[in-house]
């Protein structure tokens, strides 16, 4: 059977199911006449184990116990690196006493601003670190730098230090264990792959609960030390879950491309990558600055003021899981236009805030609809990218455009405010954020009439 020539042929239309494996190594080894032929009969069942997340389509198990370990797991990742992200409205409002250093609010907004940007940007570089195989590498590097940032910031005591250690320390590490931790989930699941990644981004409301409750508490009992010090024990502990239980479902067939220039070609995808960044520059003009605004303002003292932050990632938590599940049905870009409309209309709200209960339903509803908005983009970039073998590339040149969304709206934000807290200047912040994500609303409106060719009822 080794020596049979009509052997080749037969295997090489089998190979030829999908034209990704054209490149394979079975069938150049059959072209060739290598030695190895003999092994080559249980070819097709390996690739199909092996290979399966990356020919189209895809044929993952669709759930089980060790599937919801890896969304248990990519929780806890989420926990600490949009969670940690989303607990920076309090850090904004306690370096703004100046009882650390003296800053204006942009200059302190590019603290979580470049966090945001490094966590988001990375992707680029861990995905294809990833695709090698050195999943358990990155796990391992990026939560050992989350935890190390979070230590140095505890003995820092200016500007200059708290930028290195939280922006980019805490930053680089986030940016290692994030993308690869999304790249896990579609190797597990088909139909529910959107409860799943909703499932794993609450956790990042609930990091955003809990870290500013833990850093306020104890920031009165123990001080900015040891109450930071205590989240990065925190981070510790929680991060050990994705370091002993997370695993890759498969390992790509080959290493991805750090870019997929089709990408820039691709219209849908490449529209809808900048519609998001525009949105991400209003999301986190609110998340950065509305906590601030009440302590700044006098509307709520100083500790109601850090709990604004704990209140709407509470109310995040809802918005990241629930829409997610209902994607699976309704189709993303269904719930992403009305979720960033909402989000506009909130942020122009906020011109009118003068009272402490209003302050609060505009924390609740925000928070909600907000988490539309960050936890859905992932899986409409999934259903928008054709080669699903290219998902994770695109998803790391997708979230790194995001980023400069991210950019702009702290630093830009604050540049707007200024430091003069009148109302007028207010008024300026809250019209900049509102204005980007009304404007995003429409252009995805508008995108997804385009792909839907007019039609109102369909999936998409």
């Amino acid at each position: 059977m080794a020596s049979d020539p009509a052997h080749a042929p037969r295997t090489r239309v089998s190979d030829n199911d999908s034209p990704e494996f054209s490149d394979a190594p079975t069938a150049t080894t059959l072209a060739d006449g290598d030695e190895e032929r003999p092994a080559d009969k249980e070819r097709p069942a390996e690739k199909e184990l092996e290979r399966a997340p990356a020919s189209p389509p895809l044929a993952p198990q669709n759930g089980g116990t060790l599937a919801w370990i890896q969304v248990a797991a990519s929780w806890s990742i989420f926990f600490n690196t949009w969670g940690m992200l989303n607990t920076f409205g309090v850090f904004q409002t306690y370096y703004e006493t100046g009882e650390l250093f003296q800053e204006s609010s942009s200059n302190i907004s590019w603290i979580g601003s470049i966090q945001a940007y490094l966590l988001l940007v990375l992707g680029l570089v861990s995905g294809p670190i990833y695709d090698r195989g050195y999943f358990r590498a990155l796990l391992l590097s990026g939560s050992f730098l989350v935890v190390f940032g979070f230590m140095m910031l505890s003995i820092c005591t200016t500007y200059w230090q708290a930028l290195l250690a939280q922006g980019f320390c805490v930053g680089i590490g986030a940016g290692l264990i994030f993308t690869p931790s999304l790249a896990v989930l579609p190797a597990y699941f088909s139909t529910r792959l959107g409860l799943a990644f909703g499932v794993a981004a609450s956790g990042s409301s609930l990091g955003g609960v809990i870290y500013p409750i833990i850093f306020y508490k104890l920031l009165g009992q123990v001080g900015f030390p040891w109450a930071v010090r205590t989240i990065g024990f925190i981070a510790l502990a929680t991060l050990i879950v994705p370091v002993l239980f997370m695993r890759m479902g498969v390992k790509p067939p080959k290493p991805r491309a750090v870019l997929d220039w089709s990408a820039f070609t691709d219209w849908p995808f490449a529209l809808f990558t900048f519609f998001c960044a525009i949105g991400f520059l209003g999301l986190y003009v609110m998340i950065f600055y509305m906590s601030y605004f009440g302590f700044a303002t006098g509307i709520a003292s100083a500790e109601l003021s850090f709990y604004i932050v704990p209140i709407l990632n509470a109310a995040s938590s809802l918005g990241r899981t629930l829409p997610n599940a209902l994607s699976d049905k309704t189709g993303p870009l269904n719930l992403l236009v009305p979720g960033a409309l909402i989000c506009g209309v909130l942020c122009f709200a906020m011109i009118g805030v003068k009272s402490l209960g209003a302050l609060v339903v505009v924390a609740l509803l925000y928070g909600f609809f907000s988490g539309v908005f960050i936890a859905l983009p992932p899986v409409a970039l999934f259903q928008l990218t054709q080669d699903k073998s290219k998902y994770g590339t695109r998803l790391g040149m997708g979230f790194a455009f995001l980023g400069f969304g991210v950019l702009a709206g702290g630093p830009g934000g604050g540049r707007v405010l200024g430091t003069d807290f009148s109302d007028q200047h207010w008024t300026k912040l809250w019209s900049y954020g509102g204005s980007a994500s009304v404007g995003t609303s429409l252009l995805l409106c508008a995108l997804r009439f385009w792909l839907s060719k007019g039609k109102l009822w369909v999936k998409i």
